[in-house]
C-alpha cells in the first residue's frame, strides 16, 4: 500500500498554528523561514515516500529475528538506517554544538510524523534514540557527554529506554534490578529487563542503555531508583569501540502489531555501568526522556491513522458496491453518506489531534528560547499540561481511524493483503506504551491540574476564550463555529472546576473523560486559531480547513457536553455495581 506523506496538512498547521507567531520572536528565518521548513518537510517526505514506505509490509510480514543474541532486523531496515543517517534526520533539533542542526521541535514533529507514517516500527528506533540523547544532555556529567552524545546525534550509536521488568510495569517503585559500586566510579547492573523496543538491532554500530536499577541500601519504592548508562559495547579512551559488555538479548516478543521493531527481553549479568543524574534521583532523570518519547507516541497515533486512512480513501475511491443516491451509476463508495461521514471524521479527528501534537512542542521550544523568565515558565507548565493530552489524544485518535479505515474496506479490510489489518495492529500500542492512556489521564488530573489548583489549565483556557472571542467578531461563516466552541470553553471550565473540588476517588474516576474533553475542546479552539490565521494571510488551504473546522463543530465539540456529566457524577456509578457481580449476574 502506497504511502503520501501529509506535507500540505503539516504546512498549513506549521505557518498559521498557535504559538508560531510568538516563536518566530526568538527563532530566525535560518531555523524557522518558510521556504527552509518547506525544504525540509518535503525532503523528509521523499525520504519517508520512497525509502522506509515500501519496507512497511516486509517489516511487518518478516519482522525481527533473534538467534545466538543476535537480533537480524526485516530485509532493507540496515540499508535504510544508514540512509537515515546519513542523510542527517537524527540530528535535526539535537543542538549545534553537539553536532546537530539546532532546529524547533516543533519541526522535528512535523517531520517525524511523516517518518512513522511511512514505517514505524523502523522510526522507533530513531525515537528512542533522540529520548536517551536529551536524557544524557539533561543529566549526565561532561565526561559521559563528551563520550557518547556526538555518536547518538549522528545515529551510529541508537539509545535504549530499560525501565519495565515482569513484576514492574507501571509501578516503578518494586523494580530489583540492582547496581553495585565497582570502586572505580563506574557499577555493574544486574537485572532483567522485558519490553524494551529496539534494545538489540544489527543497524547501529553500538547502544547505549539508559537502565533504572537500584544502588545498596537505597530507599524502598521510587525514590531509591537510579539511572545508569550502560553501553553495548565499550568505548575506548579515542572513541573507538572496544569489547562487549555483559548485556544481551535473550527474547524477542511475539506482539500484535510493529513486527519490524525488535522488543527485546534484555539480560543484564553485571554489566558495566555509569550513573546519569545523583543518586536515586533515576525516575526524575528518566521522565526527560519519557515525556519526550510520550509526544512522539502521540505523533505515531497521528501517523498511522493518516496511513489508515489514506490506504481508506485510495479504496474507497476505486471501489464501485450500490446504487449511489443522487449519483451516477458505477460510481465509487466514497460518494456514499455514510462512507463519506467515515472519511470525514477520519480527517477531521486527525487534523485535531495534529494541531495539539504541534503546539505541545511549540510550548517546549517557547520555554527554551524565550528570553522572559515568566514566558518561559508558563511555556514550560503549558508543554507538561499538554504533553498528556497529546499522547493519549493523538494515540486513540490512530486506533480510532485505524478501525474506521479498516471498516470503509469492508471485508477486504479483514484480510491482511490490502494492509489495513497492519495498520490497526500497529496503531493498537499507541495507547499503551510509554505510561497507558489511563495513566496519562491520572497524571494530568493529579499532575497537571489538582497540583496547582488548575492555574495552568485555566491560563490555557483564558487563551483559547480569546480564540473564541476572535473568531465570532470576524463573522465570515463563523458563528455556528465560536457558538460550539464557546459551548465546549464552557464545559472545559466546569469540568476543570469539579476536578480541582473534586475527591481522590472521583478525580480519578472521571480523569479519562476529562482527558477525552480537554482533547476535543483544544483541538477545536487550535484549529480554529490556525484557519483564522490562515484566512488572514491568504493561505489557499484556509477555506478546506475552515470546512475541516465546521466539521469538527458539529461532531467533536458536542461531545464535551457528555464527558461533562461523566465527571460531574464522579466515581458512584463506576463503583456502584458491585465487584463480585463484574463476572456474571
Amino acid at each position: 500500500m502506497s504511502f503520501n506523506a501529509p506535507v500540505n496538512s503539516i504546512l498549513y498547521l506549521l505557518r498559521h498554528g498557535y504559538g508560531m507567531e510568538e516563536l518566530r520572536q526568538y527563532v530566525s528565518d535560518d531555523m524557522l523561514g518558510d521556504e527552509l521548513v518547506s525544504d525540509i518537510l518535503n525532503g523528509a517526505a521523499a525520504f519517508a515516500t520512497d525509502v522506509l514506505a515500501p519496507l512497511n509490509k516486509i517489516g511487518d510480514e518478516v519482522g525481527a529475528t533473534l538467534k545466538d543474541g543476535v537480533v537480524t532486523t526485516a530485509p532493507g531496515f540496515k540499508q535504510a538506517y544508514k540512509a537515515y543517517c546519513e542523510a542527517g534526520w537524527q540530528g535535526l533539533s539535537a543542538p549545534q554544538n553537539i553536532g546537530g542542526m539546532g532546529l524547533p521541535q516543533v519541526i522535528n514533529v512535523a517531520v517525524n510524523e511523516m517518518l512513522y507514517g511511512a514505517n514505524m516500527a523502523f522510526g522507533l528506533c530513531p525515537m528512542l534514540t533522540a529520548s536517551a540523547l536529551n536524557a544524557l544532555i539533561a543529566h549526565a556529567d561532561a565526561d559521559l557527554k563528551d563520550k557518547y552524545v556526538s555518536k547518538m546525534v549522528s545515529g551510529k550509536w541508537s539509545g535504549g529506554m530499560n525501565l519495565t521488568e515482569p513484576q514492574a510495569g507501571s509501578d516503578l517503585g518494586v523494580l530489583r534490578a540492582k547496581a553495585v559500586p565497582n570502586g572505580d566510579g563506574s557499577y555493574a547492573v544486574s537485572g532483567q529487563k522485558i519490553f524494551i523496543t529496539w534494545g538489540e538491532n544489527d543497524c547501529s554500530e553500538n547502544i547505549i542503555h539508559l537502565v533504572l536499577a537500584r544502588l545498596p541500601d537505597a530507599p524502598a519504592g521510587s525514590r531509591g531508583i537510579s539511572l545508569f548508562l550502560v553501553p553495548k559495547i565499550f568505548v575506548n579512551d579515542d572513541g573507538s569501540l572496544g569489547k562487549r559488555n555483559n548485556v544481551n538479548a535473550i527474547g524477542l516478543e511475539h506482539k500484535l502489531g510493529i513486527h519490524g521493531s525488535p522488543t527485546c527481553v534484555m539480560d543484564f549479568d553485571g554489566a558495566k555501568a555509569w550513573l546519569v543524574g545523583p543518586e536515586n534521583k533515576g525516575l526524575a532523570c528518566m521522565f526527560t526522556m519519557m515525556n519526550e518519547a510520550r509526544l512522539f507516541v502521540g505523533v505515531q497515533g497521528v501517523a498511522i491513522g493518516e496511513r489508515a486512512y489514506q490506504g481508506a480513501l485510495s479504496y474507497a475511491s476505486e471501489r464501485v458496491q450500490g446504487r449511489v443516491i443522487d449519483g451516477e451509476e458505477n460510481a465509487p463508495i466514497l460518494d456514499h453518506p455514510d462512507v463519506r461521514r467515515m472519511m470525514m471524521d477520519m480527517k477531521t479527528g486527525l487534523m485535531g489531534a495534529r494541531v495539539i501534537n504541534l503546539a505541545t512542542a511549540l510550548a517546549g521550544d517557547m520555554s527554551k528560547v524565550s528570553t522572559n523568565e515568566d514566558e518561559r515558565k508558563s511555556a514550560h507548565a503549558r508543554e507538561a499540561l499538554l504533553t498528556p493530552i497529546a499522547k493519549s489524544y493523538g494515540s486513540d485518535m490512530g486506533v480510532t481511524c485505524a478501525t474506521t479505515a479498516l471498516q470503509v474496506f469492508g471485508g477486504m479490510g479483514f484480510i491482511e493483503e490490502t494492509g489495513a489489518a497492519q495498520h490497526y495492529r500497529d496503531a493498537r500500542i499507541t495507547p499503551i506504551y510509554e505510561g497507558t492512556n489511563g495513566i496519562q489521564a491520572i497524571d494530568l488530573v493529579g499532575r497537571k491540574v489538582r497540583r496547582d489548583g488548575g492555574d495552568a489549565m485555566f491560563a490555557l483556557i483564558t487563551d483559547i476564550e480569546n480564540i473564541a472571542n476572535e473568531a465570532e467578531s470576524l463573522g465570515q461563516g463563523f458563528g455556528q463555529i465560536s457558538n460550539t466552541l464557546k459551548t465546549g470553553i464552557t464545559h472545559l471550565k466546569t469540568a476543570t472546576q469539579a476536578i480541582v473540588s473534586a475527591s481522590d476517588k472521583d478525580a480519578l474516576a472521571a480523569a479519562s473523560s476529562y482527558l477525552d474533553l480537554c482533547g476535543d475542546v483544544i483541538s477545536g479552539a487550535l484549529l480554529t486559531k490556525a484557519v483564522i490565521m490562515g484566512l488572514k494571510a491568504g493561505d489557499p488551504h484556509a477555506n478546506a480547513v475552515k470546512d475541516i473546522l465546521a466539521y469538527h463543530a458539529v461532531t467533536l465539540l458536542p461531545r464535551a457536553g457528555s464527558y461533562l456529566a461523566q465527571i460531574q457524577a464522579g466515581g458512584e456509578p463506576v463503583f456502584a455495581y458491585p465487584a463480585s457481580q463484574l463476572a456474571d449476574l
